[in-house]
């Protein structure tokens, strides 16, 4: 049973190798923005947090699987597709992409609770049937420490980690001796919950040790 994963987020990977499966890599060929602001106009009102990376993650997903048939005609396996956003305070914030949002974004955390929502979409996808889905949103509430000095806020920044993660941070790297709790599927804050991808294979009729690659 193959695996391939829609994204190109070292993260992602890393999770997926970390739990014994070395996966097929495609980017996708989606426009984030242009897909939420379609999605936002059709409704004409905003998204929440856990409709746009649902949003998101099934178009990325989506995209992927319409290539697959003429990339590799006979991949017999599941497609994952995946998106994270972080709220807080009713504030929604995705990657940050420059040092000075970084660091105001590092400000107005600091001693503050937010909740990281990660969206993830399954495709059953075989060489003779209809491609199938199954996806949910999965979500871990993250608190940071309040002692977190400007010093460090600086550094951190400086070190060009928090750049272009979503919510301007890491729990499995640099950032994450400034976490002090997170609550739910540690996973999720990493990039995809393994727990929730175990049951969307489950609802496809995959067994997640089919999966596995590496032992």
């Amino acid at each position: 049973m193959r695996v391939c994963l829609a994204s190109t987020s070292p993260a992602r990977l890393m999770l997926l190798r970390q739990a014994g499966i070395e996966p097929l890599i495609l980017s996708p060929g989606v426009d984030e923005d242009a897909v939420g602001a379609t999605a936002e106009a059709e409704r004409g009102a905003p998204l929440t947090p856990e409709e746009l990376v649902l949003l998101l993650a099934r178009a990325k997903a989506a995209d992927v699987v319409g290539r697959l048939a003429a990339q590799h005609p006979d991949f017999d396996g599941i497609v994952i597709g995946g998106d994270s956003m972080f709220a807080m305070d009713g504030r929604v914030y995705g990657k940050p992409y420059t040092a000075e949002a970084a660091r105001e974004r590092w400000e107005r955390m600091r001693g503050a609770t937010g909740v990281l929502h990660s969206g993830h979409s399954v495709f059953r996808v075989r060489p003779d049937a209809a491609p199938v889905e199954a996806a949910r949103v999965a979500e871990a509430s993250v608190t940071f420490a309040s002692d977190v000095t400007d010093a460090e806020i600086d550094a951190y920044v400086a070190s060009g980690e928090p750049l272009l993660v979503a919510g301007a941070f890491t729990v499995d790297s640099l950032g994450g001796a400034f976490i002090t709790r997170v609550e739910g599927d540690p996973s999720t804050v990493v990039g995809m919950s393994l727990s929730t991808l175990r049951s969307l294979a489950i609802e496809l009729g995959v067994t997640w040790t089919e999966l596995w690659t590496s032992h």
